[in-house]
């Protein structure tokens, strides 16, 4: 039985949240449960505590999670899968500029995988496990600060 680690980061690379599920679990559904986990302080002035672009991969270009983030006024940065059909009008607006900086949620998994303990999974219950993930943040965190 394995387990897969959903990973949220911000644009510089640092892990935000996490969420655990087993492996069989389709990426898209811990996709809310990782987005409400968040909330994004703002310096004074900036009224805004949610991205404006998020970006992800073809997995997460499904009508719920693309409803979700228009609802959120969260601009969706997904390609189109390759047997989706064009919609009829307006081509949609795909910014590959944008589509480009994730790379760094990949940098962040990347850097996750380097763990031992973790990409192993040396720990048999899923409580140590997150556990083990929780000090990865903290040791990750811990270095972005010193």
């Amino acid at each position: 039985m394995g387990t897969k680690i959903h990973l949220l980061c911000d644009g510089n690379g640092v892990p935000l949240h996490f969420e655990v599920t087993a492996g069989q679990v389709h990426e898209a559904a811990a996709f809310e449960d990782l987005m409400e986990a968040v909330e994004i302080p703002q310096p004074r002035g900036r009224p805004r505590c949610r991205p404006e672009k998020l970006a992800g991969d073809k997995a997460y270009r499904i009508p719920r999670i693309l409803d979700w983030l228009r609802d959120r006024g969260i601009h969706p940065v997904i390609p189109r899968k390759s047997n989706e059909k064009a919609k009829v009008g307006r081509p949609e607006h795909f910014d590959a500029e944008a589509y480009r900086s994730r790379n760094v949620i990949e940098r962040c998994v990347g850097w996750l995988k380097e763990c031992r303990r973790i990409v192993t999974r040396f720990e048999k219950t899923a409580l140590n496990f997150v556990g083990m993930v929780q000090v990865a943040f903290i040791e990750r965190y811990l270095r972005i600060l010193f």
